[in-house]
């Protein structure tokens, strides 16, 4: 045996006099003491450098938002207005419940709209993931209501001269304003979940790298700052907390049933406020799948995960109303079919060799059964919402183009990571990255790839690919997977050296952000909504672009036939029945269309007839692919910009917006 101190041999006895001398306890005792001293102080100084770190995030993405817009100066439309497409259709909601006479009110009318989709009655809980919303106005409704009553002031009003011949107009500031309130708590949510879910990983992994490289990183980890109201800011800092946990459980032995519940409700929390998220989970489960075909995952431990992703579900579902995209994803499909492979693992072992075959078997009998359920699963609840998704992937490999593929790739979120990379934060993140993949650190090295696919495929998606590339980078600072670089210091050398290198590109991105200096201003667009609310009924019915229309409902509360959320198959066949306007369909088609949809108004907008990102991006040429008949005459929108009669009557116009009043449809008489 080991002597302590090099003392004598087992058989070597020390006198008590000689026992007692020694002081051996009270020597451990005072080393404890000095080690719990130094613990004490470390745990300090983190907690300081994450409180730090917080505030400067935050105070990061305020500040970017607040330079970009100066919304602090901006009157109640004005703040309206900069929430443009979908956050607008949003944040259209948060405005509804709070405006009602009680919340219960409000909620009512949000779960039974009849100015979204006019003339239909709609769940928009069910069908936008609006919880974010609801929860949001009933604490500012308890916010406002405790307020008032204690007589204390929650916001600062005043006057805004704009000049150029403008109106003043009333600003406030303050928690009290809705849309300020509303902000506020999307960029704390973002702030605390964020970075102290990935310092909780730093901790795990070694230190603080991750959250300082996230922040380096700027534009690539996150777009909050830019558009607070969309499902992302929401959903996203919880996926944080869900992979946190997801790494506990891998990492220990026996997880417990309060990990398990906490992982269950992590997945709750991130599913609800986004539709997508359900694809997220998709690569996560083909991860873990990946890590248990390999051997790095017991079935026991895989079908403990895959019943806590069921339930999720399972509550999702129930919470949803009944969404039917929830249990026809491919999500909802590997689940059962994983489950069914793992039950069936000793026939696929007596079938098939041990090794690489019995690998590409259990791959293949995944790819196959999942896309054998999806099938079925969308057969029985009669759903297509998602079949633009299907031909959204399959329009990334092949040539295969169609209307609605064409109206997501032609926006440059929705396109191909642009190929730049940058010497200083993306290389050396990426260096670090691939340090970790030599280290056999399964799961997320498997996560990584599935972002990095996804990230390639669509750039909007780099917000999942950057962080997980930043949290993988920080295990560099881990002595377990990197003591062979020696003692603690030279660790902690490398470490700060990487992050020195790190900086000089990153300093320069934080720079580059914090010196985008704006102010938001859509005089065209006020002056549209301005003449919308005093010069046409409440009940009068709006078409047009979709961007335009969120608008249109949320600041002048008219009721709209199309809208900016394009995941439902009818609103999609809706939507299209629009935009013939911007086609070279003859105009009586056109006004047969809108006369069916119920419209009085179309909001006629040149840019759009015009516009054209790139090479077949124009909206006539998206039309060609399917109305190959009209190919080669003038568009329609051409026309009618410059003479709406005798189809239509243009009621108002200015520099960007044309309003043409529908004609009623003439009844048939026998």
């Amino acid at each position: 045996p080991r002597i302590p101190g090099g003392g004598a041999g087992p058989t070597q006895r020390a006198s008590p006099t000689e026992r007692s001398s020694r002081s051996a306890p009270l020597s451990n005792c005072a080393f404890g003491a000095k080690r719990t001293r130094r613990v004490k102080v470390a745990r300090t100084r983190l907690r300081a450098s994450v409180y730090f770190i917080y505030f400067f995030f935050r105070y990061h993405l305020t500040r970017l938002f607040e330079n970009d817009r100066h919304f602090s100066h901006l009157s109640a439309l004005e703040k309206e207005m900069a929430f443009r497409t979908e956050m607008g259709l949003y944040y259209s909601y948060f405005k509804t419940i709070i405006e009602a006479p009680t919340f219960l009110n409000g909620l009512h009318h949000v779960m039974n709209d009849g100015l979204t989709e006019y003339p239909l009655v709609i769940n928009t809980l069910k069908r936008f993931n609006l919880y974010p919303e609801v929860v949001l106005a009933s604490w500012y409704r308890t916010y406002s209501g405790t307020m008032g009553l204690l007589g204390i002031p929650t916001k600062m009003c005043w006057s805004i001269n704009r000049g150029e011949g403008l109106s003043p107009v009333e600003s406030c500031e303050g928690m009290g304003d809705p849309a300020y309130f509303y902000v506020a708590f999307v960029f704390l949510l973002n702030g605390s979940c964020r970075v102290y879910g990935l310092w909780l990983y730093c901790v795990a992994n070694g230190d603080l790298h991750d959250a300082i490289s996230l922040l380096l990183c700027g534009p690539q980890s996150t777009r909050v700052m830019w558009t607070p109201p969309l499902r992302e800011s929401f959903s996203y800092p919880f996926l944080v907390l869900q992979m946190l946990l997801l790494t506990y459980i891998l990492r220990t032995r026996e997880p417990g049933k309060k990990a398990m519940v906490a992982l269950g409700l992590s997945n709750v929390f991130f599913m609800l406020p986004w539709q997508f998220a359900q694809f997220v989970l998709l690569t996560q489960v083909a991860s873990l799948f990946a890590c248990y075909i390999l051997g790095y995952l017991n079935p026991v431990k895989m079908q403990s995960l895959l019943v806590t992703h069921m339930i999720s579900l399972g509550v999702c579902f129930v919470l949803m109303f009944g969404n039917s995209m929830l249990l026809t994803s491919f999500y909802a499909s590997s689940l059962v079919s994983i489950w069914g492979i793992i039950a069936l693992r000793h026939r696929f072992a007596g079938v098939f060799s041990t090794g690489l075959v019995l690998w590409v078997m259990q791959g293949l009998a995944w790819v196959a059964s999942t896309v054998a359920f999806k099938f079925v699963a969308s057969k029985v609840f009669g759903s297509s919402d998602d079949a633009h998704i299907s031909s959204l992937i399959k329009s990334k490999f092949t040539s295969y183009k169609d209307f609605d593929t064409m109206m997501y790739t032609c926006a440059a979120e929705f396109d191909f990571m642009e190929v730049e990379v940058k010497w200083g934060v993306e290389i050396m993140v990426f260096y670090c990255v691939l340090c970790a993949l030599f280290l056999k650190l399964v799961y997320h090295s498997l996560q990584l790839i599935a972002f990095a696919v996804l990230a390639v495929l669509i750039m909007r998606l780099k917000l999942f690919l950057t962080p997980h590339m930043c949290i993988m980078a920080s295990l560099v600072c881990s002595r377990q997977l990197f003591g062979w670089i020696g003692e603690k210091l030279k660790l902690q050398l490398v470490a700060f050296a990487i992050l020195a290198l790190m900086a000089v590109q990153g300093v320069s991105n934080l720079q580059n952000q914090w010196g985008i200096i704006g102010e938001f201003s859509n005089l065209p667009q006020e002056q549209l909504l301005e003449w919308i609310k005093a010069n046409t009924k409440p009940s009068a019915v709006f078409a047009g672009a979709m961007p335009t229309m969120a608008s249109v409902k949320l600041s002048a509360g008219r009721p709209i036939v199309n809208h900016p959320h394009y995941e439902d198959a009818g609103l999609r066949e809706r939507t299209k029945m629009v935009y013939a306007m911007y086609s070279r369909k003859p105009a009586e088609v056109v006004k047969r269309n809108l006369q069916n949809l119920q419209v009085d108004f179309f909001i006629l907008e040149d840019s759009w007839c015009t516009r054209r990102s790139r090479p077949g991006c124009s909206m006539p040429e998206i039309w060609d692919l399917g109305d190959q008949e009209n190919a080669g005459k003038i568009p329609l929108c051409t026309i009618l910009s410059r003479d709406s009669q005798p189809h239509f009557k243009t009621v108002f116009q200015n520099t960007v917006y044309k309003v043409l009043k529908v004609p009623k449809a003439s009844k048939v008489t026998r």
